[in-house]
């Protein structure tokens, strides 16, 4: 099963403000360790949502479709994500777990964590490598098909 651990934004997040370097240390440990027990897929910051665009699908009074772009900033209480890690688990206990050894920023109120469990669709490709892998044969095929 794979599980998303969603890091919501926080003003301190928002403001560009980064960990402090034992902090960072401390993430990026967990991190390895995550690594280590072979349950890590992924692991991303985002930038700050002045940074961000949100595009909104709208129907108008004819039912037709039309795009609203806005950009950032967003307000923090509309639960932005900061960043996020993504595991690969047996059980849904493993995850939470998991979650709850993320190491929080010291000072940084507000902190919070959401664990989403990701949708599984059969026959999906998830291993990056494959996936990369899958890229390059396509771009191989399609070059074979000009010659």
């Amino acid at each position: 099963m794979r599980f998303m651990l969603m890091v919501k934004g926080t003003g301190y997040s928002e403001a560009g403000i980064k960990p402090k370097l034992e902090d960072a240390a401390a993430l990026e440990a967990y991190r390895h360790s995550l690594s280590k027990a072979g349950v890590l897929v992924a692991a991303e910051e985002l930038q700050p949502s002045s940074r961000g665009i949100r595009i909104s699908n709208l129907s108008d009074s004819k039912n037709e479709q039309r795009a609203e772009i806005e950009r950032g900033p967003f307000p923090v209480e509309q639960g932005l994500m900061a960043g996020y890690t993504l595991i690969e688990v047996e059980t849904e206990e493993e995850a939470v777990n998991w979650a709850l050894r993320m190491p929080v920023p010291k000072g940084w109120n507000g902190f919070k964590l959401e664990l989403r469990r990701m949708e599984d669709s059969p026959g999906m490709v998830k291993d990056p490598k494959q996936l990369a892998m899958l890229a390059d044969l396509a771009d191989q095929l399609h070059m074979l098909k000009k010659v």
